[in-house]
């Protein structure tokens, strides 16, 4: 096994200035590195974190035409890669920081519409179908809610919508397309402006996903005004769309993703990062707001039936009411 010192040492690195960047949900780490006026990313990864696809998708999104990091060098097996640096400028930082929203989320849309009018397809990616996202889903059970009947129709619940959702049309789903995996690279032309990164998760999926990854932000507000003009320029692109049906697959997924990170985020706090709690009231209000969509009856039924009122602005999950 290589480690991550023999890596560096191997691509001349091995003198560089390292400091730690701030990490993710995930066991991936970085670093960034300085030489001698040059700056370069070192990821490193557990095994289960996909490096080699992440690698495979560096590529496909590279061969598009998108900003994807360059790979200076990889050793995948041993989860060490040596990447391109973007900088600090993600959207979070500069939404943070005063940047006007409206053009960075239009970007990335344009992004996003680039993506789905040249993906062509790729062989060996997972399939995200309504089976894989029901077991997303069914996540919620296990660490928010007990199990037994109570279980069962939340499974129930979701089956309908689910294959309604992934009824439109399909291509590479990045999966956690938002604005912190998203930079602004402004020196560079068109939909390359928009750097992408955290794709290792990626497969072939429904077309609203990661539009709704990016409007419906975990971590952030995003403005009513600014996701509606986002999701209408993108139908704009693809005048074919069936528009009743991409807006239930937004609501339906919407509520899926919601689901799924509420219980990511309560099993993160158990884990000693209780900053993830800050942001369940912010997804209790999403949810609730998919779930007024017609083709969620059954499971906004189940919430009421199920989840206490005051459970929804809490900063702990329903199990622990």
């Amino acid at each position: 096994m290589v480690t991550a010192d023999e890596f560096l040492r191997r691509q001349g690195w091995a003198d560089a200035v390292r400091r730690p960047l701030a990490g993710d949900a995930s066991g991936r780490r970085y670093d960034r590195l300085s030489k001698e006026g040059r700056t370069a990313l070192l990821m490193q990864a557990p095994p289960e974190a996909m490096t080699p696809a992440f690698i495979a998708i560096t590529d496909i999104l590279s061969a598009l035409g998108l900003s994807a990091p360059d790979i200076l060098a990889a050793a995948a097996d041993d989860g060490l890669v040596l990447l391109e640096d973007f900088g600090d400028d993600t959207y979070t930082a500069l939404l943070d920081g005063g940047a006007a929203a409206a053009p960075l989320y239009l970007l990335a849309t344009d992004a996003l519409i680039h993506l789905h009018r040249c993906f062509t397809g790729a062989a060996s990616l997972p399939i995200f179908d309504s089976a894989r996202f029901l077991d997303q889903a069914m996540l919620f059970c296990e660490i928010c809610k007990p199990g037994g009947e109570a279980a069962e129709s939340f499974r129930r619940a979701w089956m309908g919508p689910l294959d309604r959702a992934v009824a439109v049309p399909t291509t590479l789903l990045l999966r956690d397309f938002h604005a912190g995996n998203l930079f602004h690279l402004p020196g560079r032309p068109g939909v390359q402006a928009c750097g992408l990164i955290d794709f290792q998760d990626a497969g072939i999926g429904p077309v609203t996903y990661d539009l709704v990854s990016m409007l419906q932000d975990a971590r952030r507000d995003v403005a009513k005004d600014i996701a509606a003009s986002c999701l209408d320029h993108y139908c704009a692109a693809f005048p074919g769309l069936d528009r009743a049906a991409f807006d239930a697959s937004c609501a339906i997924l919407a509520a899926q993703r919601h689901v799924r990170v509420i219980a990511v985020f309560n099993r993160l706090s158990g884990l000693g990062k209780p900053g993830y709690l800050e942001h369940l009231p912010r997804l209790w209000g999403l949810l609730d707001r998919a779930l007024e969509h017609p083709a969620l009856g059954d499971v906004a039924a189940w919430f009421q039936a199920h989840i206490p009122p005051a459970a929804k602005g809490s900063q702990r999950s329903p199990q622990q009411q």
